[in-house]
């Protein structure tokens, strides 16, 4: 009977130990018997929590659980000292512990749902801290803390900041869907020879110019504008010799370029193409055409239009277009109060031309193009009594390009012929060039190609007309964003049909312009224009010096 007592009282603390959480109070005492009920009941077994065997610290290691009934074991077990990558003499096959996957930089933000659909909860991890029981092996399962719930944060991937190919370019003001881009520029400067004849003193100058740019902003079709004036006013005046034709007491002179262009997208193929200009200019001082006593140069202006229409063919394109325009010159003042009429200047010009064009490869259209005009006078004869109403015609060939927007334009070469209607006058016909290109050398480099030839309408006595060729090429250089230097140079000719006169223009120029930020820029120039002529006493040279500043928006 003793011995049954002493086994009870050994197994005792074994099963206090054991107890399930509900018997907690059993486990206050561990010599204390239990009574008949607890020892007669029967296990409570939870499958979601099955209960686990417990292993006991190594012998002779401090720390390790020694309590009462509990079989003790001696020396280390095998591999014991060996660490996680060490000599292991059991040669027992270890598991690698599995990598964890490697996360992608930059999480991609949730889709906001659509409305009506109740969002998925944020996904969270679950942060808990250990119970010191827990961070020795051997311990009882006891109470945790309360987990703490930590919401996964998103970290979005940055953007790439945008550069910006131009930061002084301007910004324009928006209205409706067209953009607006006004600019004035005030310029001063002195030139040696305005009136441009030998010999003649030189003055200063002022020149006012305001223009507006117009861009649509549609998805189809568009409509743009250019319109370009400016106002020159010198400081002095010159007395004009009697009876004797030459420069007019004053200088003074308007000048405007304007034009407005639009395109009407009928469908994917064809489409109608509209333009209207309007140009009012004068005589350039040193023309055979200006009278003598003149106190002001006459102003001439000119207004036309153009409408085309274009179809294609897959990669054959062609295009129909006519034009009209009217060209009107002012009454001339003369220096003794009189007026003197231009009405036999006065002319209507109607033409049409046909031009068909391949895309031969992208960015590279060859086309052919002819066309013809006439040119009827308000007056039958002029004040010489010749008739000037004539003909025209023209053909050239020639290429567009858009090469990866390094070379962008058009270039042609061709023949005109202009027949008159009065016998006396001779017919005109000659080689033309025209072009207009842009070079983009480098990010820092643009070179600007510009031709175009002519005939144009004298009123010397037996000169059919003024057949006229010009070429232009600048170069412009960005030493810096906001520092561009530009250097110009030009040459042209005057054929004065009829008369044996012919004129050499030539011009060169050097400029700089500094931009202090997209709304104001200062500018510098010097130029220098001379003509060389067979005609004596007509040559010239001429040179510039001009400082001014542009405001832009």
């Amino acid at each position: 009977m003793a011995g049954a007592v002493f086994c009870v009282a050994a197994l005792a603390p074994a099963r206090a130990q054991s107890a399930p959480p509900d018997q907690a109070s059993d486990q206050s005492d561990p010599f204390r018997l239990p009574d008949a009920a607890s020892i007669f009941a029967p296990l409570k077994y939870d499958p979601r929590n099955p209960g686990r065997f417990r292993r006991g610290a190594p012998p002779g290691q401090s720390g390790g659980p020694s309590h009462f009934g509990e079989l003790q074991g001696y020396g280390n077990p095998p591999a014991s000292g060996a660490g996680a990558t060490g000599f292991d003499s059991t040669n027992a096959v270890r598991r690698k512990a599995r990598a964890a996957p490697r996360r992608k930089p930059g999480v991609s933000l949730p889709v906001a749902p659509p409305p009506g659909v109740v969002p998925d909860p944020v996904p969270t991890t679950v942060a808990t801290r250990p119970s010191p029981q827990e961070g020795r092996r051997g311990a009882s399962l006891g109470p945790t803390a309360a987990p703490t719930l930590v919401p996964a944060i998103a970290t979005p991937t940055r953007r790439k900041p945008t550069v910006d190919p131009d930061p002084f370019a301007p910004v324009g003001v928006r209205t409706g869907a067209f953009v607006l881009f006004p600019a004035i520029e005030l310029t001063g400067g002195y030139d040696t020879n305005p009136q441009r004849i030998a010999g003649e003193k030189g003055s200063g100058f002022v020149v006012v110019a305001p223009e507006l740019r117009l861009r649509s902003d549609w998805e189809r079709h568009a409509l743009n504008a250019d319109i370009k004036a400016s106002y020159t006013d010198y400081f002095q005046s010159w007395p004009a010799p009697i009876g004797v034709s030459g420069p007019p007491v004053s200088l003074d002179r308007p000048n405007v370029d304007a034009r407005a262009d639009g395109r009407l997208d009928i469908s994917s193929r064809n489409r109608l193409d509209v333009e209207g200009r309007l140009l009012v200019a004068t005589d350039n001082p040193g023309s055979p055409n200006l009278q003598a006593g003149l106190k002001r140069l006459p102003i001439m202006t000119t207004l036309g239009s153009t409408l085309a229409y274009t179809q294609s063919f897959n990669r054959f394109e062609l295009t129909a277009k006519g034009s009209v325009d009217r060209s009107v010159w002012q009454a001339s003042s003369l220096t003794d109060g009189t007026t003197s009429s231009n009405d036999d200047r006065d002319f209507d010009q109607f033409g049409g031309a046909l031009r068909g064009s391949y895309e031969l490869k992208p960015g590279i259209r060859p086309f052919a193009e002819i066309g013809t005009d006439a040119r009827v006078h308000d007056l039958a004869l002029d004040r010489n009594g010749e008739d000037r109403d004539s003909n025209g015609s023209y053909a050239k060939v020639g290429s567009t390009f858009e090469i990866t927007r390094k070379l962008t334009g058009e270039v042609s070469i061709g023949y005109l012929a202009r027949r008159y209607r009065d016998a006396a006058l001779s017919n005109i016909g000659g080689m033309t060039f025209d072009a207009s290109l842009i070079y983009a050398a480098t990010a820092l480099t643009t070179f600007t190609l510009i031709a175009k030839s002519g005939v144009n309408e004298v009123t010397v006595p037996g000169v059919s007309g003024d057949l006229s060729r010009d070429i232009a090429l600048q170069v412009d250089h960005a030493f810096r964003r906001w520092l561009t230097g530009t250097a110009k140079f030009g040459f042209g000719t005057d054929d004065y049909v009829g008369l044996s006169r012919v004129d050499q223009r030539w011009f060169a120029s050097l400029g700089i312009i500094y931009k202090l930020n997209r709304d104001l820029q200062l500018k510098g120039e010097i130029r220098r224009d001379w003509l060389v002529s067979n005609d004596p006493g007509a040559g010239y040279t001429a040179d510039q010096v001009l400082l001014g500043v542009r405001l832009q928006r």
